[in-house]
């Protein structure tokens, strides 16, 4: 065989790679092969090689440095430049004696290959098959270590992929065991949101219902607030009235036991011009109602049970702690003073039951209860028509306007008076306050003043 130039496949392996490594450290030298007088010779022969040199072989030529690895190589005047091969240092499929192995098997190569190019020269046919075969020989030991690394390759390749497969299939029985539960979960929850479609209809058709009981309600209110209205001026005649009944007996009583009426008219509204002196009551029908009205407040409360009672005493002794009992106690205490307790009855028993959260069943108390009785349900009345409700007071001076006030006086109840009269009048006394209901005014009773006023001794 006159040159055996062999083409191998590009490296696929780590053994390939670890082999073409090898060759390209271990470059063979034919070494006192080549006379140095067949110079010449030589250089033909190894020009004839480089021409038929395969720049993928991993083997160099003869004569080649392994210090030349890296550098350029001309064939046929074109210019090689060989890449360096690198091993990859991070495979555990070959362990120490199969690498013991392929460098033995490799060492054996480079032997049997010098003694292929030995059996050129001298030239030595049977020398030459012989150094063929042993390295054919070598070329399939390292054909037969390069299947055994494959299969092992292969082999760890399973082992990996089953791993892997294992490892999925844990993961998928716990993914789908997973989906049973929210599957179980999804279905809870639709069943629960059924239930509380059908809690919503329910709901929503109960309140279409209640919004119509509303509806109805709120004309029932309608209508009854002008009931209300009505009760709500039946109850202020009511508390004026109970002011005008209680301060008879009081003037009465004051006048038996020697008080100056005279003075205590004066104390009460100094400089009052009265048209008669019989309209001097007025002076201490505005004292009991200052004190009635003093801190009134608009509370929310029931007056049915209260009104139920045709006798306040009754209501007093059934419910004795009560509001309505409370606001007794509170006033009695403010309206009746203790020396006209004293002057009346000589005593003070009236004010000793009352401080101790009794009611006396007396005449005298008996009036003050009814009128505390009818001012408690204005109270109660007027907020329960406007939460907002409001009362007002007129100050001496104010010039009078019909549509705020009201006069006390008969004789100017519902009398006509010229324009040029009611521009004159101006208030001299307020008698009862007024109250703002929504829209809606009860009027102030006043003690008006006359153009000409009746001389006379007061």
């Amino acid at each position: 065989m006159a040159h055996v130039a062999t083409k191998p496949s590009k490296p696929s392996s780590n053994i390939s790679e670890i082999v073409s490594k090898f060759a390209k450290v271990c470059k063979l030298r034919s070494i006192g092969v080549i006379p140095s007088e067949n110079t010449n010779q030589h250089n033909q022969h190894h020009h004839h090689y480089h021409c038929y040199h395969n720049p993928n072989d991993n083997t160099s030529p003869l004569g080649e440095d392994s210090s030349d690895a890296t550098e350029e190589m001309e064939c046929d005047g074109e210019k090689v430049h060989p890449q360096p091969i690198e091993v990859s240092s991070g495979s555990t499929v070959c362990g120490d004696g199969e690498i013991t192995e392929l460098f033995d098997t490799v060492s054996a190569l480079k032997l049997a290959y010098i003694q292929l190019q030995e059996a050129h020269i001298p030239y030595s046919s049977d020398k030459i098959i012989a150094a063929d075969e042993l390295v054919v020989a070598r070329l399939e030991a390292l054909c037969k270590i390069k299947r055994v690394y494959k299969e092992k390759q292969f082999s760890n390749k399973e082992k990996l992929e089953s791993s892997v497969c294992s490892r999925l299939k844990v993961r998928i029985a716990a993914g789908e065991r997973l989906l049973k539960d929210l599957k179980s979960q999804v279905k809870a929850k639709s069943s629960e949101i059924l239930r509380l479609q059908q809690e919503l209809q329910g709901l929503e058709l109960g309140n279409m219902e209640l919004v119509e009981k509303v509806r109805q309600i709120s004309l029932a209110k309608k209508n009854a607030r002008l009931l209300s209205i009505s009760a709500l001026n039946d109850a202020f005649d009511a508390a004026s009235k109970s002011i005008h009944d209680f301060a008879k007996p009081l003037i009465s009583l004051m006048k038996a036991s020697g008080w100056d009426l005279d003075l205590a008219a004066k104390s009460i509204g100094d400089a009052v011009v009265y048209s008669k002196r019989s309209h001097k009551k007025y002076a201490f029908e505005a004292y009991i109602s200052r004190r009635m009205f003093y801190g009134f407040t608009f509370k929310s409360y029931n007056v049915s049970a209260i009104m139920r009672f045709d006798d306040p005493i009754d209501a007093l002794t059934e419910y004795p702690n009560s509001d309505f009992g409370e606001f007794c106690r509170k006033k009695f205490l403010l309206v009746v003073h203790p020396m006209l307790e004293a002057s009346f009855f000589g005593n003070l028993d009236h004010r000793t039951f009352v401080l101790s959260g009794k009611h006396p069943r007396t005449p005298f108390y008996q009036i003050f209860a009814k009128m505390a009785k009818w001012v408690w349900v204005l109270q109660g009345i007027a907020t329960s028509i406007d939460p907002e409700a409001k009362i007002f007071t007129v100050d001496r001076g104010s010039k009078f306007s019909d549509v705020h006030m009201e006069s006390v006086e008969e004789d100017m109840k519902g009398a006509a008076v010229a324009d040029g009269e009611r521009a004159t009048r101006r208030v001299e006394l307020m008698v009862m306050p007024g109250f703002k209901i929504g829209e809606s005014w009860l009027r102030s009773l006043v003690y008006l003043s006359n153009l000409k006023p009746s001389p006379g001794k007061c």
